[in-house]
């Protein structure tokens, strides 16, 4: 299922990332970072693998490549590896800090962004040469925009169950 070759994904992946492109492999490994970032625990929660799931259908990951995330070995994945594996059509997108943002969003599914959570973030921020300042920029930029959902949610009085 590793095939080089560029498949079209989903508006939301252009609109929100700017990609509009991607190869099978990359959406893997992908997934697969997410999961070693969030397992780095020990443990993927329910949460946090249905964070995923949503996240690389609106992306526009085809269901095999979904599939494939429930049964990855995230505990013994190397991060370094899977990142040279990832490739999109825009040259100048770079996954690291990527992988940092949805992995901040990922460890954090279930409401809490626990110590530890963020422990295993940080590390795997030196791991991908992400900038200690611009995780906490990262962490600050999805607390913000949890914030904005909140309130329009409150706004439009949507309740959320």
């Amino acid at each position: 299922m590793t095939d080089e070759k560029m498949v079209t994904v989903s508006s939301f992946a252009k609109d929100e990332y700017g990609i509009s492109a991607a190869t099978i492999e990359a959406m893997i490994n992908y997934g697969y970072a997410l999961l070693a970032i969030a397992g780095a625990d020990q443990e993927v929660s329910e949460k946090e693998m249905e964070w995923l799931i949503n996240h690389q259908t609106k992306f526009g990951a085809p269901q095999e490549v979904v599939e494939l995330y429930k049964s990855f070995d995230y505990k013994n994945a190397n991060i370094k590896e899977l990142l040279s594996k990832i490739k999109v059509d825009v040259a100048t997108w770079s996954a690291p800090p990527n992988l940092i943002y949805h992995g901040i969003h990922m460890s954090s599914a279930d409401g809490v962004y626990a110590e530890a959570e963020r422990e295993t973030v940080k590390q795997a921020a030196k791991i991908l040469g992400v900038a200690d300042d611009v995780v906490l920029t990262l962490e600050s930029l999805v607390d913000m925009e949890r914030a904005v959902v909140r309130m329009r949610k409150a706004l439009f009085h949507i309740d959320a169950l």
